[in-house]
């Protein structure tokens, strides 16, 4: 059960990035001037022009968040680090989870507003399943 769980854990440092590069949402005025996808890495290279004290926190809750709780909990399975540490990273994990819930508020926002088409991509499912399967991996990982 180790092993699955190490192999788990790792295999999320590989699906991280590719949900952070993965269509998030397909966005535009009305669908027939076609709709352009934007991904988290797209959505903060948009912030960083705009808005930097928000691209700072998104940067944190989407990026560093969950791959430094990702580290963190292959260094406790491999006997690196202290397993006292694991709640900090747990808190981080649900950090990341505060990014899923602005990517939905986005979603639902611009659906409401008129003119205006969304369509969610298969990236929000994928950033989302990492993060809730780093979520249950630390928890078995205390567990055990």
């Amino acid at each position: 059960m180790n092993n699955i769980l190490r192999l788990a854990n790792l295999s999320l440092l590989i699906l991280f990035p590719i949900a952070w590069f993965a269509p998030l949402l397909r966005a535009g005025l009305l669908p027939i001037f076609g709709l352009s996808e934007i991904s988290i890495i797209s959505g903060l290279q948009s912030l960083w022009d705009t808005d930097v004290a928000l691209a700072l926190l998104v940067t944190f809750l989407a990026i560093f968040a969950p791959y430094l709780k990702v580290i963190g909990v292959a260094l406790i399975q491999f006997g690196l680090m202290r397993r006292k540490v694991l709640p900090a990273l747990e808190i981080l994990g649900k950090l990341a989870m505060g990014d899923v819930f602005l990517i939905a508020l986005y979603i639902v926002l611009v659906k409401g507003a008129g003119g205006v088409t969304v369509e969610t991509g298969w990236g929000v499912y994928l950033f989302t399943a990492c993060i809730l399967a780093s979520m249950a991996i630390s928890h078995l990982t205390r567990k055990r």
